[in-house]
């Protein structure tokens, strides 16, 4: 995936995006324990992190390293709020996967916030965000072929399915989407309350992400 890093090298990290009933800001140290509560969660962490219960010093590492790609190269995970509230709901955002490292989509809702539809309207607007600001050429994400509801978010956020692989034992569906200049694909992919100018996308997207039924 071709990405903008050398064209925006640093964020600032109170940099905010807002959608029709979200906020996001990037990982802060403080949200340590919010994110922790959320990655142990068994139905959140049944795909996100192949059902491994992980430490505190995971996700302090985790928002270090998220930080780090902020500084260096002006993207990497955003925590996720209700519009209004100041509650961590979940999370959302660019991190590498895998070696050689392949920088991939990846979201996560808590179960309470299920069936809502916010994972889709948050990858739809961190789509936007990864096109329109940080310039890339092109994302990826996956989900594991038994996470129907994650695949479900991919494609009403606008990916296609671009190709089926083992990794590790698991095998995984791989969407993708790249720039367009199709306006017509812009107002599909559009996020409902997001500005954003009439660029069009098209993403591929590896995602972990939690076994969510969007509505």
């Amino acid at each position: 995936m071709g990405d903008g890093g050398e064209r925006r090298s640093q964020m600032d990290q109170t940099e905010r995006l807002e959608t029709a009933r979200l906020w996001m800001r990037p990982f802060r140290r403080d949200d340590v324990s919010e994110l922790h509560r959320l990655f142990t969660d068994p139905r959140v962490r049944r795909y996100l992190l192949d059902d491994q219960v992980v430490s505190i010093e995971f996700v302090e590492t985790e928002i270090a390293k998220s930080t780090a790609l902020f500084a260096a190269r002006g993207f990497g995970m955003w925590s996720v709020f209700l519009l209004g509230q100041t509650v961590l709901i979940g999370f959302c955002g660019f991190r590498h996967f895998h070696e050689p490292p392949e920088l991939q989509l990846l979201y996560g809702i808590a179960p309470a916030h299920w069936n809502r539809g916010l994972a889709t309207e948050a990858a739809r607007a961190m789509i936007r965000h990864g096109f329109e600001v940080n310039r890339f050429d092109r994302i990826i994400a996956s989900a594991d072929a038994p996470n129907t509801a994650s695949q479900r978010v991919l494609e009403k956020a606008g990916m296609h399915v671009e190709k089926r692989v083992i990794i590790k034992g698991l095998d995984t569906v791989y969407y993708a989407i790249a720039r367009r200049t199709d306006s017509a694909m812009a107002t599909t992919h559009a996020c409902s309350g997001c500005a954003g100018s009439d660029a069009a996308l098209a993403l591929a997207v590896e995602s972990r992400a939690e076994n969510e039924k969007e509505q």
